[in-house]
């Protein structure tokens, strides 16, 4: 996207803005029946407007987070580890240096030897990799199929895809609310684990020669995600594959990133016991400001069933921000699908002001009191008792969990006309910090 778009974005916004904020105005004033439907559909296309524009500013926004921390963290990486010559030569050592650790990690968990490739030998793997997605392991020279048994398993017909992995991680960020709010890392075996200090030590005064008496010990427990097979099936003609002015890379980059992102982005909302834990599958407990049990998240209700109170509304709002600890508030944001922004853009707090507001800055998201917002369409719809609004720091509350590597099977014989691209990843996914997040509960308790 250009920045003139990005502008023209901006401005259509502000207006449709204006012009939404005019209409309920002047429908508050008149008692203008909203069922009519003249307008009813005038309404309705306003606020699709708002709505396509703040989600492609928001898209656009991710892309360039996105680029920009790959930069910073390219560089971070460049200086730690002391790598001379110019950046493309530093960037394909640390490309090349990541792709061996891929390598030996797949190595070990089959118990095989491993030798780390050099440059020739990457870009040998590379040339191999884009004849064998091109052709298929029968049309591979001996050195080829050599050169891709590096760290894999010839037999079962897995091989590690290279920088293809990097493209298709990063495409899935951009796409995924969760993944650009909550805290990921990537590991090497099949599990992460963590410590839950959940006490303080205590204290107690002390004179000069006076020892103060016994302070408590804080308690400590484990937490551990697993991560958890996942795959994807592209497809094309050998007729696409064949053509040499196609970027392989590229294409396959685009369709596991859509069909990945869009499979994790529902699990890690909603995934249950047994799989990517979900942040809506665990237990929850009303919360009157003292919280709840550790393992639940609290909540308030709305008092109303599958929808806001008909009188004061926003009050609830109000409410669930207040269950809200002081340390999370600065990094805190609401999470909700579309509808539900909807029913609050025509919220207003005792000075008359909006809750929701657009942005029409760059960089800068639309906010709910102040608060920024990620649209998660695979949040509940309002329903009764659904826990539709989410508020928290996900950074702290939700850990998104990745292993090394993704591999890819090439399957011809299965859907032809068609080439599968059979491909596989491993994630995981769960609430480690039960108190870092709130949900409003849209029921009568």
């Amino acid at each position: 996207m250009e920045m003139s778009e990005v502008k023209t974005l901006l401005e259509q916004q502000g207006e449709a803005f204006e012009e939404f904020k005019g209409l309920i105005e002047t429908e508050l004033k008149s008692k203008m029946d909203r069922e009519d439907p003249v307008v009813a559909e005038k309404l309705t296309k306003i606020e699709a407007t708002l709505d396509s524009a703040a989600e492609a500013k928001a898209k656009f926004e991710a892309a360039l987070k996105a680029e920009r921390e790959e930069r910073e963290a390219l560089e971070l990486r460049i200086n730690r580890e002391g790598i001379k010559g110019s950046p493309d030569a530093a960037k394909r050592e640390l490309e090349i240096k990541d792709f061996n650790n891929i390598l030996s990690s797949n190595a070990k968990s089959r118990s095989k030897a491993f030798t780390p490739l050099d440059g020739e030998g990457y870009d040998a793997y590379r040339k191999a990799q884009d004849h064998y997605l091109r052709e298929g392991k029968e049309n591979l020279d001996p050195d080829e199929v050599k050169t891709m048994s590096v760290g894999s398993d010839p037999d079962g017909g897995y091989f590690v895809t290279p920088d293809t992995g990097g493209r298709i991680v990063r495409k899935i960020f951009e796409s995924s609310p969760m993944r650009q709010v909550a805290s990921q890392q990537t590991i090497s075996t099949d599990k992460l684990e963590g410590i839950e200090d959940l006490n303080e030590a205590g204290a107690g005064y002390a004179g000069e020669t006076a020892q103060g008496s016994d302070t408590t010990t804080p308690q400590v427990g484990k937490w551990e995600i697993p991560v958890y097979w996942i795959d994807t099936e592209p497809k094309a003609t050998q007729q696409l594959l064949d053509d040499s002015a196609v970027n392989i890379e590229a294409w396959l980059a685009d369709k596991v990133a859509n069909k990945f992102s869009r499979f994790e982005e529902a699990e890690f909302v909603a995934g249950a016991t047994g799989k990517i834990r979900g942040l809506t599958s665990y237990d929850t407990a009303a919360d009157s400001g003292d919280g709840v049990t550790w393992g639940s998240i609290g909540y308030v209700a709305t008092g109303t069933s599958g929808a806001f109170a008909s009188s004061n509304p926003a009050d609830k709002i109000h409410d669930l921000m207040g269950l809200l600890k002081n340390a999370y508030l600065p990094n805190a944001r609401f999470m909700t699908r579309r509808t539900v922004i909807t029913a609050i853009r025509k919220f207003k707090d005792g000075m008359g002001n909006y809750l929701w507001q657009p942005s029409f800055v760059l960089g800068v998201p639309e906010t709910i009191m102040g608060h920024p917002v990620a649209r998660a369409e695979d949040m509940p719809a309002l329903a009764s008792n659904s826990l539709s609004l989410a508020f928290g720091d996900f950074m702290e509350a939700y850990q998104i969990v990745d292993r090394q590597g993704i591999r890819l099977l090439r399957d011809p014989y299965t859907s032809k006309p068609y080439v599968k691209l059979y491909t596989t990843k491993r994630t995981g996914g769960g609430v480690v910090n039960y108190e870092a997040v709130k949900f409003l509960k849209f029921g009568t308790s």
